[in-house]
């Protein structure tokens, strides 16, 4: 009788002890951001499959980083206005009016239209080493003129219209692995347009810093993920079918490689 009640006590108790505990672990807070996605086709994730049909011919994919954060976080509330071909002007004229002075996280992905990034790859590939190196080197001389001030102009919009907003400025990913067997562009013409790539991110976190913005370097995790890689490609090659997809991250570089960083630079 002694052991049997010594038995009902010890699983009482440790019932007891397992209700107690599990009211004393705190429920998590339901996050409270108010977050806006402004940016290029990168930002809206064309490449990565499942568009939204609201988003029409600005592509905006269900496996893009801010849809992947706005699913995972749940931030209070969320909207993606990012675009397929936009531009800096684009993002000012009409992406900007998306914030407001609730807004309370933005990510941006943006400028490589600016500098032509679809007309140097249509060049490389149509026209051979010696123009698609040239037509890099015309895009890095316009980068260094005009792109601080492009992005300033955006950065200084999004200050305005959201002043207390944490913002993330999200740069892009280098295409190529270089010293590697690879097949189509010669290699001095994939070493160019990966020094064009790495000017613009440069240019890009520069003027992100200034701003006091949080810049999200992506080239390092892509690495081991470019073309010419020999592991899982996280960006598509050129694509006859569907030139559009041509040199964007896929579902697998928007989730393994732009997620996670943009995760951590957003706190």
């Amino acid at each position: 009788m002694r052991r049997s009640r010594l038995v009902t006590l010890a699983v009482s108790l440790a019932a007891s002890i397992g209700v107690t505990l599990g009211a004393a672990v705190p429920v998590q807070a339901a996050p409270t951001d108010r977050y806006v996605a402004l940016g290029d086709s990168y930002a809206s994730g064309v490449g990565a499959g499942s568009y939204t049909s609201e988003s029409g011919s600005c592509q905006r994919s269900t496996n893009a980083y801010p849809a992947l954060y706005n699913t995972n976080i749940k931030p209070a509330s969320y909207k993606s206005v990012a675009c397929s071909g936009a531009t800096t002007s684009d993002v000012v004229n009409n992406q900007l009016s998306a914030l407001t002075s609730t807004t309370t996280l933005v990510s941006v992905t943006i400028g490589g239209n600016d500098v032509g990034f679809t007309t140097i790859m249509s060049t490389c590939v149509l026209q051979g080493e010696t123009q698609c190196v040239a037509a890099v080197q015309a895009a890095e001389d316009k980068a260094r003129a005009e792109l601080p001030a492009k992005l300033a102009t955006v950065y200084n919009g999004i200050k305005s219209r959201a002043p207390s907003a944490r913002v993330v400025v999200v740069g892009y990913p280098v295409f190529y692995q270089l010293g590697t067997v690879c097949v189509g562009l010669s290699a001095n013409s994939r070493a160019k347009i990966n020094e064009g790539i790495n000017l613009i991110d440069d240019i890009t976190r520069t003027a992100a810093t200034s701003a006091g913005f949080t810049f999200a370097d992506v080239r390092s995790i892509f690495v081991g993920h470019q073309l010419c890689s020999y592991g899982e490609k996280w960006l598509h090659a050129l694509n006859f079918t569907n030139l559009g997809v041509s040199y964007h991250p896929t579902a697998a570089g928007q989730s393994g490689g732009y997620y996670p960083v943009f995760r951590t630079a957003a706190g």
